[in-house]
C-alpha cells in the first residue's frame, strides 16, 4: 500500500561522490524508494546532460551545459507535479551546488555525499571500465583527486554516507527516511 504524504521535507536531493561512489544507482533506487511512498518525483543523471564533444577548453566537464539543461528538463517536471527531483552529479564547490539546485528549480535542497573505501572504488572502476584501458586509467587516477576535493569543499551542510558494505537500496531506504519524517 502506498501511504500518501502532504510534502516532503525537500524538494531535491544532489547525490554528490567521487567516481564509483554509486551515484547514478543510488539515484535510481531513490527514485523507485520515493514512487512506492507515494512521493511525486523525477530522477535526472546529470551526466548525461553533459554528454556531447567536444568539450570546450575553458569548462572541460561541461558543467555550463548540464546546468543549462538541468533548467530545461525540470521545469516540466515540476510542472508536472514532481515535489523531488532526485539529481546524480558531481559538484566541487558550493557555488555549483548552488547553481545546479536553482536549475532543478530548488528551494530547500537536501545535499548527500556518498564516500567509499578506495579500494572498493577502484574494484568497481575495474568491473565498470576494464575493457577500456585508457578510460580505466583516467577513472582510476580522478577517484582520490576527486575525492580530497570533495573532502575538503566543506558544504555547509550536506549528509554524508558510506557506500563501501552498504547496497544502492539501503541507501535510498535512508535517505528516503530523511526526506519523508
Amino acid at each position: 500500500m502506498v501511504s500518501r504524504m502532504t510534502r516532503p521535507a525537500y524538494d531535491a536531493v544532489w547525490i554528490n561522490g567521487s567516481v564509483g561512489a554509486g551515484k547514478t544507482t543510488t539515484a535510481d533506487q531513490l527514485g523507485e524508494e520515493l514512487e512506492k511512498r507515494g512521493v511525486p518525483g523525477a530522477v535526472i543523471d546529470v551526466d548525461w546532460l553533459r554528454r556531447a564533444w567536444p568539450a570546450p577548453r575553458e569548462d572541460p566537464f561541461q558543467f555550463e551545459l548540464a546546468v543549462a539543461n538541468m533548467r530545461a528538463v525540470a521545469a516540466p517536471f515540476r510542472a508536472r507535479g514532481a515535489q523531488v527531483i532526485v539529481a546524480a552529479g558531481v559538484v566541487e564547490t558550493a557555488e555549483q551546488f548552488d547553481r545546479c539546485v536553482a536549475a532543478l528549480g530548488s528551494g530547500n535542497p537536501l545535499l548527500v555525499r556518498l564516500v567509499l573505501d578506495t579500494d572498493v572504488a577502484l574494484a568497481r572502476l575495474g568491473i565498470r571500465h576494464g575493457e577500456n584501458a585508457r578510460d580505466h586509467e583516467w577513472h582510476e587516477r580522478r577517484h582520490p583527486e576527486l575525492a580530497g576535493i570533495l573532502e575538503r569543499a566543506q558544504f555547509a551542510e550536506e549528509l554524508v554516507l558510506d557506500t563501501t558494505s552498504l547496497a544502492a537500496t539501503d541507501i535510498a531506504v535512508r535517505i528516503a527516511d530523511r526526506l519523508t519524517n
